[in-house]
C-alpha cells in the first residue's frame, strides 16, 4: 500500500446536540512532519478543546521534564512544554496555519470566537478562509463588538484574524494542470471550494453590500420569477417551517409556497478539495449538504463531476461528509440535512461520473438508450409517491443531453428556470399536492430494486470493478440523541452499509470517533 498523503485528525465529529464534539477537523501533508504553518483546520466548532483532549490522552512526562507523545493522531510532534494546555496552544499558534469555514451556523465556528483571543501579535493574524457569504456573516453577526469583539483586522478590529474570501469554484488564476485553482491552506496543502446548499432560510447574502437581509426587504424586489443563489441564517421568527416537497414547475416548497411569495433562500454551506503538493493526491471535506433531489438550488452534481474522475484516477480516494440521521426520518423533517437514503442516491450520481470518466463512451451510449426508452412512466408511481432519487441511468442520460449544470460563480440571483433544470438533470422530482410527500425508508428500496437494478447493471456492464472501489466515507455530523441504547451511527452505518452492497457501489463507510486520527 502507498504511504499516506494526509493525516486528519478528528476534534469534533458530531453534529450536536453536545457542544463538546460539534465539527472540527485538522488536516496536514504527512510530507511536511509537524512543521510550522503545516496544519490547516476545517470547521471549528470544536478546535483548541479537541486539541486539549486528545493530547491529554496521550501525553506523558520524561524524566527531562519534556513532553512525549508515543502515540495517538499528534505521535512524533516535538512538543515544547510540559503539559496538554500549553502545547495545545502551541499547537494552535503555530502550527496551524488557518482555519476553513465550510458554513457559519455555530456548531462550525464557536471554537473559532472564543479560542481567536489565544492569538499572539508575534505570530501575526489567523488566516479565516470561507465564501464572501460566510465571511459576511463571522463579521457583520459575530465578530461585531456585539456578539463578540472585532478580533480581524478589517474596520478598525484587534487584527487577530484575517478574512479570506474564497473565489466559489476555485481562483484560475492560481496553480497549474491539476491544481489549476487551488490556493494555498497551509504548508503542503492546496484547497479549492465549491459551494453547496444546506436547506433554505428568508435571509439572502447580497454581494454588493457584504451584508444579509431578509428575502423580501427593500433591498430586493419581491419577483415571483427571480430566485437567490448566495444564502444563509435559519430564521423561523414567523412561524414557518421547512419543506422540501417540490413543486414540479418551480422547484420550491408547495407545503409553505415559498416560491409564490419569493420569501424563501438557500442557505450556503461549502465542500472542500484539498490537495497535497507532494502526491497530487485529494480528500473532500463538505459542510452541511442536502440532497440535490429536494433542493431548492441542486448544486451537488457540479462537486461529483470534478470528484468523479479524480476517483477513476485513483488520485481521490476519501472524503467526509455528514449524514446526520438514520432512514426513520422523514424529507420534510431533514432541515438540510442527509440521512442514508439519500447520501447512497448521491453516491449513485458520483458513480456515474466515475464510470463516465473510465469510460468516455458511456455518455454517448445512454443518450441513444435515452431516445430508445423514452416512454414515461409517471403511471407506475402512487400519485402520493417520491419518485425514486438519483437514478443512475437516467442521471447519466440527462448530463449526457444537456450537458454540465451553469456555473453560479458569479450569480446573485437564480432564476427558477434554471433550478428546475437542475432538479431535473438526474432527479426527478412528482406532481405531488400539497403535504403529498412520503419519505422512502429502507424497506422501500427493495420495492423499487427492479428499477435500481436495471440501472445498476447498466453502469458495471462498463466498469471492471464496483465503480467506487477504493473510495472510503469518513461520516461526520451525526446528530446525538442521548438517550439510551445504541449510538445513532450503528444504524447509519448498518443502513448505508447495506443500501451501498445492494447498489454495488464498492465504496467503504467508517464512523471516526473523537480524537482519532485518520491516515489516507
Amino acid at each position: 500500500m502507498d504511504q499516506p498523503a494526509f493525516q486528519v485528525i478528528v476534534l469534533g465529529p458530531t453534529g450536536g446536540p453536545r457542544e463538546d464534539a460539534v465539527t472540527g477537523l485538522l488536516v496536514r501533508s504527512t510530507s511536511t512532519e509537524w512543521s510550522k504553518s503545516s496544519v490547516v483546520a476545517v470547521d471549528a466548532g470544536t478546535l483548541l478543546a479537541g486539541i486539549i483532549r486528545t493530547l491529554s490522552e496521550h501525553i506523558s512526562v520524561d524524566n527531562d521534564r519534556k513532553a512525549v507523545v508515543k502515540d495517538g493522531p499528534f505521535a512524533g510532534m516535538n512538543l515544547p512544554h510540559v503539559t496538554a494546555q500549553a502545547n495545545a496552544a502551541y499547537i494552535f499558534r503555530e502550527v496551524v496555519a488557518s482555519v476553513l469555514i465550510t458554513h457559519p451556523h455555530l456548531d462550525h465556528l464557536s471554537g473559532l470566537a472564543i479560542n481567536t483571543p489565544l492569538v499572539e501579535a508575534s505570530n501575526g493574524p489567523k488566516t479565516v478562509a470561507a465564501l464572501p457569504s460566510a465571511i459576511s456573516a463571522m463579521k457583520n453577526h459575530m465578530f461585531n463588538d456585539v456578539i463578540w469583539p472585532n478580533l480581524s483586522d478589517e474596520d478598525g478590529g484587534a487584527g487577530l484574524i484575517t478574512y479570506q474570501r474564497l473565489v466559489e469554484g476555485g481562483n484560475p488564476r492560481f496553480g497549474r494542470g491539476e491544481s489549476r485553482g487551488y490556493v494555498r491552506a497551509c504548508e503542503g496543502l492546496v484547497t479549492k471550494c465549491l459551494s453547496v446548499s444546506h436547506g433554505r432560510c428568508k435571509q439572502q447574502f447580497h454581494a454588493e453590500t457584504g451584508r444579509h437581509h431578509r428575502v423580501g426587504s427593500a433591498v430586493f424586489a419581491a419577483d415571483s420569477v427571480v430566485m437567490p443563489a448566495r444564502t444563509l441564517s435559519l430564521d423561523h421568527g414567523d412561524g414557518s417551517f421547512y419543506s422540501p416537497a417540490l413543486s414540479p414547475h418551480l422547484g420550491a416548497s408547495v407545503a409553505t409556497s415559498p416560491a409564490k411569495d419569493s420569501t424563501w433562500a438557500v442557505v450556503e454551506s461549502s465542500a472542500f478539495f484539498i490537495r497535497d503538493d507532494a502526491t497530487g493526491n485529494e480528500i473532500i471535506i463538505f459542510g452541511d449538504i442536502e440532497p440535490d433531489s429536494v433542493s431548492l438550488e441542486p448544486r451537488n452534481k457540479r462537486v461529483w463531476e470534478i470528484a468523479g474522475p479524480k476517483i477513476a484516477s485513483g488520485s481521490l480516494r476519501a472524503m467526509f461528509i455528514e449524514c446526520s440521521y438514520n432512514d426513520s426520518i422523514d424529507d420534510e423533517t431533514l432541515y438540510g440535512h442527509l440521512c442514508p437514503r439519500h447520501l447512497i442516491a448521491e453516491l449513485k450520481v458520483l458513480a456515474v461520473k466515475v464510470v463516465e470518466a473510465q469510460n468516455p463512451h458511456t455518455r454517448g451510449r445512454s443518450s441513444k438508450r435515452k431516445r430508445k426508452d423514452s416512454a414515461p412512466s409517471h403511471d407506475q408511481l402512487s400519485p402520493r409517491s417520491v419518485r425514486p432519487l438519483a437514478h443512475l441511468a437516467k442521471s447519466n442520460e440527462v448530463s449526457s443531453s444537456q450537458g454540465a449544470p451553469r456555473s453560479r460563480v458569479n450569480s446573485g440571483d437564480a432564476n427558477i428556470s434554471d433550478s428546475s433544470d437542475q432538479i431535473a438533470d438526474g432527479y426527478t422530482a412528482n406532481n405531488n399536492e400539497p403535504g403529498d410527500i412520503d419519505a422512502l425508508p429502507v424497506t422501500d428500496t427493495k420495492s423499487n430494486s427492479s428499477n435500481n437494478s436495471n440501472h445498476t447493471d447498466a453502469i458495471m456492464s462498463d466498469s471492471e470493478q464496483p465503480p467506487l472501489a477504493g473510495l472510503t466515507v469518513y461520516i461526520i455530523h451525526i446528530k446525538d440523541t442521548l438517550a439510551d441504547g445504541p449510538h445513532p451511527s450503528e444504524r447509519i452505518l448498518q443502513e448505508l452499509r447495506q443500501q451501498s452492497e445492494e447498489a454495488q457501489l464498492g465504496c467503504e463507510f467508517f464512523v471516526p470517533k473523537q480524537g482519532e486520527g485518520i491516515w489516507v
